[in-house]
């Protein structure tokens, strides 16, 4: 069944000096998520919020918020972070071996919180594989994690319809994310592909009306996500392997809840 195309806009572009009036637009504006994103300093070259302010923010927001862990040792630092009492939580597959990451999946599936991983431009998408059908969701970075604001990495998309190949192939169901360069122009393309969630930073912050923004951005990727999907139908028919942007197909809309 279509589910419609989730935004999640990222804090890492508001103004922290008036957080609480930004996760306010957030939630009005109609997202799926509160993305947040934190930086240790090691893993990415840049330092942004901590334990501290994650545990006043998951209380003070209705809607789930999704921590993109971007620190270098998750299986100590963890914890911390579960203590929030966050929605979501997703660590780097570059940070862990295989047996690190069923660790980390299964200490996040504990705490009673949905598990991702992300991947990096150069990280393989099959990489994922050894713990595919153990996590909740995947995060496809479209650019370098580290710094808000940058551009979209071009052939991204490619690498969003190989993970949904790749869940198809193994009958697993995370829903995939995309963050980096997300907007207008590119919504459209991952959406095809087989992303459920898009993150937003200076799309949704930094346009004159978030909100018109985010249902303009929610709109564009809901109707190629449909032709990615009518098109796929087309190939399943034809008995034509999906390879390539566009191409989705309709597990990407399952696994939303919690275990």
């Amino acid at each position: 069944m279509f589910e419609p195309i989730k935004i999640a806009p990222s804090i890492l572009s508001a103004d922290f000096m008036d957080l609480g009036a930004e996760i306010a637009r957030i939630e009005e504006a109609g997202a799926g998520y509160v993305h947040v994103d934190v930086m240790d300093g090691h893993f990415v070259p840049n330092l942004s919020i901590g334990v501290p302010l994650l545990k006043q923010l998951v209380p003070a927001t209705s809607l789930p918020c999704d921590v993109h862990l971007m620190i270098d040792n998750p299986l100590r630092e963890l914890p911390w972070f579960l203590d929030c009492g966050a929605a979501l939580y997703t660590i780097h597959r570059e940070a862990v071996s295989d047996d690190e990451a069923r660790q980390v999946i299964a200490m996040i599936h504990e705490a009673g919180a949905l598990a991702a991983l992300s991947v990096k431009p150069k990280t393989p998408v099959h990489s994922l594989e050894p713990v595919l059908e153990e996590l909740d969701m995947v995060l496809v970075m479209s650019v370098e994690p580290g710094f808000s604001g940058q551009s979209y990495i071009e052939g991204s998309e490619d690498r969003v319809a190989e993970l949904a190949q790749l869940c198809r192939k193994h009958g697993a169901s995370p829903l995939i994310e995309v963050d980096g360069g997300i907007g207008e122009k590119t919504a459209a393309r991952v959406a095809a592909a087989g992303a459920d969630v898009l993150v937003c930073g200076n799309a949704f912050f930094k346009a004159e009306d978030p909100a018109f923004a985010l249902k303009g951005i929610a709109a564009i990727a809901d109707k190629a996500r449909l032709e990615g999907l009518r098109q796929l139908g087309e190939a399943d028919k034809a008995g034509v392997p999906c390879v390539g942007a566009p191409c989705a197909d309709e597990r990407s809309f399952a696994g939303e809840s919690a275990r």
